[in-house]
């Protein structure tokens, strides 16, 4: 009877023994399942997370009295500056400090008189043009329509040196915007320097012109015409476009007139999205078809007038009868069919491929572009902008 009971009290304990055994390996080995708080009447949300194990450290989740950070707002898409200029707010404005400096055989002025005014790099853009003294009128008009610094390089060999400080003197006092907006650089070859070279703060300082006299640069006797010299437009353009002061920069000739507010509606234009919906090439230049307009006639102030006179034929692509391939835009049916608006937009995008290849544009740029090949002459080859793509 005895061995009975101890044996019925050993297979007991065996069998609690494996019942314990097994309800401890269930709640230490297995995790436990991590149930969603219930609802406000009792019921369960519909939401069950299953806890994994984590190697990393996970955000405490705000209590329920703890309003949770509201999300970060969108990065804006970057504007059209800053994908193609990331450094047009970093850029440094230069003083028009004169100073002299030797390039190839010709000693250029830098900032020989220097305009009474000059914004800040990336506030503004600058006409960069070059001319001999007896083109210098031009700057009247030029100026008027720009209203913005102009940087303009002047071939003054010999004794031209003195009638281009007799010019600039004229404009500075007769024309008050020149003396505002416009600085000038002048250069000659090392074997044609002029006499005598006076301090800048003697052109500055000079007395002033008689407004009433013929202009100095009416004169058509030239010390360049009589010892036949060349004239380096290569080199004047790339001394104008050193000198620029500004970000932006828009090298053209002295003759060509720009529209109206130019400056204006150019920056306003910098700050919209980029209107080719596409990622940013490594450069890119504004391109501006130009036109001339027959004597006698004043340049038009807006496009609807161009393209008015377009139509009438007494305006006409420029060089149409010239170089005709030099000045074919892509796009002028485009551009002369799109809406006339008081600001600026982008019509198209093209590259300089055939059948534009001649193609000898204008256009607004930063000195990234590359420099014109000064080894060409006015007097020389027919393509005088060439410039290495």
């Amino acid at each position: 009877m005895v061995g009975w009971r101890r044996s019925v009290l050993i297979r007991g304990s065996f069998f609690l023994n494996v019942v314990f055994a097994l309800y401890v390996a269930v709640h230490i080995v297995a995790p436990p399942a991590l149930l969603a708080t219930r609802g406000l009447h009792g019921q369960a949300d519909n939401l069950t997370v299953q806890s994994e194990a984590l190697d990393y450290p996970t955000e405490e989740e705000p209590g329920l009295d703890e309003p949770s950070e509201p999300p970060a707002p969108p990065t804006p898409a970057p504007t059209l500056q800053e994908k193609v200029y990331p450094d047009l707010h970093s850029c440094h404005t230069s003083t028009l400090t004169p100073r002299p400096a030797l390039h190839g055989n010709h000693w250029v002025l830098y900032n020989f008189v220097p305009a009474d005014t000059q914004p800040a790099c990336n506030e503004s853009v600058t006409y960069t043009t070059h001319a001999d003294f007896t083109f210098l009128d031009n700057l009247t008009f030029l100026v008027d329509r720009w209203r913005g610094p102009i940087s303009v390089a002047v071939f003054s060999p010999g004794a031209d040196f003195n009638a281009t400080l007799k010019t600039i003197a004229y404009l500075r006092t007769c024309r008050p915007l020149v003396a505002k907006h416009v600085t000038f650089h002048l250069f000659f070859p090392a074997d044609h320097m002029p006499s005598a070279v006076p301090p800048t703060a003697h052109a500055l300082h000079a007395p002033r012109a008689s407004c009433v006299q013929p202009a100095p640069y009416l004169t058509q006797l030239t010390y360049k015409r009589l010892h036949n010299l060349t004239y380096p437009v290569n080199i004047a353009r790339n001394i104008a476009r050193r000198a620029a002061a500004t970000y932006f920069i828009l090298a053209s000739d002295v003759e060509l007139y720009p529209s109206q507010d130019f400056i204006k509606h150019f920056m306003d234009m910098m700050q919209k999205q980029d209107a080719s919906r596409a990622a940013a090439p490594s450069r890119r230049v504004y391109v501006l078809p130009i036109f001339e307009v027959k004597s006698g006639l004043r340049p038009p102030g807006s496009k609807l007038s161009l393209v008015t006179m377009l139509k009438r034929g007494s305006a006409i692509p420029f060089h149409k009868f010239v170089c005709p391939q030099c000045h074919k835009v892509p796009g002028m049916r485009e551009w002369a069919e799109s809406n006339n608006t008081d600001g600026f937009g982008i019509v198209l995008m093209s590259k300089r491929h055939p059948p534009y290849h001649r193609w000898e544009p204008i256009y607004v740029g930063t000195q990234r572009e590359p420099l014109y090949d000064e080894r060409l002459t006015w007097e020389g080859r027919s393509d005088k902008m060439t410039q290495t793509y």
